[in-house]
């Protein structure tokens, strides 16, 4: 049974990271405590006064209780007072609060969060992304806690062919650690032979999908790229590229137009624009517009002018599938 501290902040601009660490954080809680036992404020519900009333409710629930906010960037330096008067008076056999603030540009967590959790005897975590020059040090000491060893030149040759997300970069690790066992000494050949290359492939995969209206491989497409660390809002500008080609396509073929005309002007390799125009003239050039809104509204949900309703991953999955029908 794992042991809780009173109290966490996980903070930083790896938002990928958090992430995954909320993820698996609000897991082992509700194994711990079912999931009656946690309670979960984000968005705009996690605002100061809400954290204090949860960590000061009383309960007659058994076992640990476990008050998640996710949101922590947006609070200024003032509004953590109600919370910090809450945590001074936390149980910290009874109850565990985790932060989360995913920071960027101005929003960064509050310098009196972070002393708030310490003096509860919790524990503060920086999740930040790592500067490309030191990308490779980095590689190599995750290598080392999965009980691989890669050289630099290794390091750097899982970067080139994996790319500099960490989290896709861990996932790597994490494949060739089951594929190689514990121990091993990996070199720049092992790495060519087992890693994936870059994720851009894999994202043009997703957008061929769309576009061929293939739902199923659209959606693998999708969450592989999510597992791997990469953030929907990152996909779109693929998606919608791709979208605006066929579009194009579809309406000089409609129009017309005989194919090897249209082929002539598309800027990609030959064999990538005779497949884009044999999904294409599949579909109605209706299909496309329709697919281009999707994503529209797709990014108007992500920026959070639909409310913020819909997760990052669900609204990912809905417009892609909507898309692809």
């Amino acid at each position: 049974m794992p042991a809780f501290r009173p109290a966490y902040l996980i903070c930083g601009d790896d938002h990928g990271r958090i992430a995954e660490r909320r993820a698996r954080l609000r897991a082992m809680a509700e194994a711990e405590s079912g999931v009656a036992g946690v309670e979960l404020l984000e968005g705009d519900a996690c605002t100061p006064q809400a954290v204090a009333a949860a960590l000061a409710a009383l309960t007659f629930a058994l076992g640990r209780r476990f008050v998640i906010a996710d949101g922590v960037e947006r609070w200024k330096e003032a509004d953590v007072e109600p919370v910090a008067a809450a945590m001074a008076q936390l149980d910290g056999d009874a109850l565990t609060v985790a932060f989360f603030g995913r920071e960027e540009a101005r929003y960064k967590a509050p310098a009196a969060l972070r002393k708030a959790v310490e003096a509860a005897g919790g524990q503060v975590a920086e999740e930040g992304t790592v500067r490309p020059r030191e990308l490779p040090r980095w590689v190599g000491a995750r290598a080392a806690e999965l009980e691989l060893t890669l050289d630099t030149q290794a390091a750097r040759a899982l970067i080139a062919q994996t790319g500099d997300r960490q989290q896709r970069l861990l996932r790597e690790l994490e494949k060739l650690a089951l594929e190689h066992g514990g121990g091993a000494r990996l070199g720049v050949a092992e790495i060519e032979a087992s890693a994936a290359s870059s994720a851009e492939r894999k994202a043009w995969t997703l957008a061929d999908a769309v576009v061929a209206g293939d739902e199923r491989a659209a959606l693998r497409a999708l969450l592989e790229l999510r597992q791997q660390g990469e953030r929907v809002p990152g996909l779109l500008y693929g998606i919608v590229r791709r979208l605006r080609d066929a579009q194009a396509v579809a309406e000089a073929l409609a129009a017309g137009r005989p194919a090897g005309e249209v082929k002539k002007g598309l800027r990609m390799p030959s064999f990538a624009a005779d497949r884009l125009i044999a999904d294409v003239s599949k579909r109605e050039p209706e299909a496309f517009r329709r697919a281009l809104e999707l994503m529209a509204d797709l990014e108007v949900e992500l920026r959070g002018g639909g409310g913020g309703v819909l997760g990052e991953d669900t609204a990912g999955v809905r417009a892609v599938l909507g898309a692809a029908g």
